[in-house]
């Protein structure tokens, strides 16, 4: 018997129950709010034939973008794979994702996920996941487009219309629409106070327009609602610790540090990335940061035979580095020029386009040598798209870059990567301080 969810997708099974577990669960998701995957475990428990919790808890695993959880994935396939001949079309756009993402093809499980959105506007997993692989993918216009595409599906009669301006407002400033994107997150926000991703996209605006102490006051203000049972709160206290930063509190980014971005020491890929990512900057502008990095290496180097995501790579030199792990950082290197010889993958590709050089050249940074990380990451700067995230989180190329430049002794190089970063942000006082030193590196003697 099929029945249909409270927006119209259809549900190869007969028990009301389940299908009301499914719309919990997809809504978690949405809202980054615990526990989607322990609603679902409790569907499949009490309903192990129903396919659509099997493919969504594997379209989670999947967005982890952590090879720690690929077994989970693989059980979750399996699953959904054994029941595919009771499943209808939806079910089996959602399989064929799953199957594409576990065999390495990133892409082809994005598409995927878009088709089925095509197909089913309402279906809020698919046009999440797809979200999700666009970001992972550095897609910045389908960030966008892809949301575009069914925004209108989700009229204000529609529940749950606020996750999808969420997407739609972080599509538009991925791709500098600043001023539709903060209107249109803060128009999820007040359907949803909970909405982290809506709460994230706003955060983006704020840092992308140099709004720092605007957007620690933001952040800080609104925590108490959306902070709570999230599952995404350590991303968003990573966005109000660049804040800080920005203004220099480094105290004040820290203490997020201890309290906020690791205080659960769950230790998954997507966490690691933003504790490496906050030290990195710390550390690159000279402050101690002292123990912290010990916990990040130790939880890297569980992950160094991965060859799963190559930005997860950088950040993993960047804590062999911090803790000052020659050994981790040699079996790093090794592990991710494997990475870029692999003949088929998705990942193979982001390792030779950026992976690899940029992995090197932290490296390189790491032991002072300035010179080859500039060399290594000077040409990345147009391409890191190519290895995923977004433009807050690949500045920590023109932030590194600029410290090299600076401690290489190249004044020309200084001077322009900071013009380059006070364009963007006139008055933030970090790219203050670093055109100050930057004016100050010694002129090259005339000829």
């Amino acid at each position: 018997m099929t029945r249909k969810d409270k927006w119209g997708n259809p549900v190869s099974h007969g028990s009301t129950d389940a299908v009301a577990r499914l719309e919990r669960a997809t809504e978690l998701l949405a809202c980054y709010q615990a526990d989607p995957v322990a609603e679902l475990d409790t569907a499949i428990a009490e309903h192990p034939d129903l396919v659509m919790a099997h493919a969504i808890r594997g379209g989670i695993m999947a967005t982890t973008s952590d090879k720690a959880f690929d077994g989970e994935l693989a059980k979750d396939l399996q699953a959904a794979e054994a029941l595919a001949r009771q499943a209808n079309d939806r079910e089996r756009g959602h399989i064929a994702a799953l199957k594409a993402w576990h065999g390495g093809d990133y892409e082809k499980a994005t598409e995927l996920w878009g088709r089925i959105a095509m197909a089913y506007p309402r279906d809020l997993a698919a046009v999440q996941f797809a979200h999700l692989g666009d970001f992972y993918l550095g897609y910045s216009a389908m960030l966008r487009d892809r949301i575009a595409r069914v925004l209108p599906h989700w009229d204000a009669s529609v529940p749950g219309r606020g996750y999808v301006l969420s997407m739609h407002a972080f599509g538009l400033e991925e791709t500098g629409d600043y001023a539709h994107a903060e209107e249109t997150g803060r128009a999820a926000i007040a359907l949803n106070g909970k909405d982290g991703w809506g709460v994230h996209a706003v955060a983006h605006v704020l840092e992308m327009q140099g709004r720092a102490a605007e957007g620690a006051a933001f952040l800080g203000d609104s925590a108490e609602v959306w902070a709570p049972n999230s599952l995404f709160s350590f991303h968003n206290f990573w966005h109000q610790a660049l804040f800080h930063l920005d203004g220099g509190d480094t105290k004040a980014a820290l203490k997020l540090f201890d309290e906020k971005i690791s205080a659960g020491n769950f230790g998954q890929a997507l966490e690691l990335v933003d504790g490496s990512a906050l030290l990195w900057r710390l550390s690159v502008l000279g402050h101690d940061v002292g123990h912290r990095w010990k916990d990040q290496a130790d939880k890297w180097e569980t992950r160094i035979e991965d060859r799963y995501y190559a930005f997860n790579d950088m950040h993993a030199m960047m804590a062999f580095v911090g803790a000052d792990r020659p050994a981790s950082r040699k079996a790093l290197l090794a592990s991710v020029e494997k990475a870029a010889t692999a003949s088929q993958g998705t990942n193979a590709m982001m390792t030779r386009e950026v992976g690899l050089p940029a992995v090197k050249g932290i490296e390189a940074f790491g032991r002072g040598d300035y010179r080859a990380a500039l060399d290594l990451m000077l040409p990345l700067r147009g391409k890191a798209s190519r290895f995923g995230g977004s433009h807050a989180q690949r500045d920590v190329f023109s932030w590194t870059l600029t410290e090299a430049a600076i401690r290489a002794g190249d004044r020309a190089l200084a001077e322009t990567l900071t013009a380059e970063r006070l364009a963007l942000k006139p008055d933030s006082p970090l790219n203050r301080a670093w055109r100050t030193r930057a004016e100050a590196v010694a002129a090259p003697k005339a000829a």
